[in-house]
């Protein structure tokens, strides 16, 4: 579920949980994004703004030194319809629910995974975990990437349909219409 990142451009959007930190028992945290963050994160989408972008998550440890996250992100998109290229604002929930695991972990359940995809019956499909970086899992970076995909691609206006223009084609109008006009000729000698 990760975006690609050039390197260059830094995660507008940061709220970093350290794992050696979380209690057996779990934490919940709710973030929420600062102008600054939305308006980096809307020029990163390539959207016109993001008006509003929180999120509410639970970080539970599970065996193996792997974490559970869940939650859901809530945001308030502005975009520009891409029929009547109005300025159109649209409301984005999504569900988050990921595992963790450290990046060895997390790298070897991913090989074990292909390599199970080589069976000729397709087994329910299985996501790897995500690798956990340097003992941290960040938030803000998670909330992002789920915003990110949230975000319709073609947005619309309500009502909003596009009309192709029909015209009338013009029946010499066609790709062999000068072959014809030479056949025609010939005949005409």
């Amino acid at each position: 579920m990760s975006r690609p990142n050039t390197g260059s451009e830094p995660d507008p959007w940061r709220a970093p949980v350290i794992v050696a930190q979380i209690p057996d028992t779990g934490l919940h945290r709710e973030i929420e994004a600062s102008a600054a963050e939305r308006k980096v994160m809307a020029e990163v989408a390539g959207v016109r703004e993001i008006l509003s972008a929180n999120a509410s998550f639970n970080v539970v440890p599970k065996s193996g030194g792997r974490i559970q996250v869940t939650g859901h992100v809530r945001a308030r998109v502005g975009q520009t319809c891409v029929v009547t290229l109005d300025p159109i604002e649209n409301e984005i929930e999504e569900e988050v629910d990921l595992t963790f695991a450290p990046e060895a972990e997390a790298r070897r359940l991913s090989d074990l995974i292909e390599e199970g995809q080589d069976d000729e019956e397709p087994p329910e499909v299985i996501d790897s975990p995500e690798a956990i970086i340097n003992g941290i899992i960040d938030l803000g970076r998670l909330a992002t990437d789920a915003l990110f995909l949230a975000i319709d691609p073609y947005p619309r206006k309500p009502g909003a349909v596009f009309e192709a223009e029909v015209v009338a084609l013009d029946p010499e109008d066609h790709p062999f219409a000068a072959l014809k006009a030479l056949q025609d000729k010939k005949k005409g000698q």
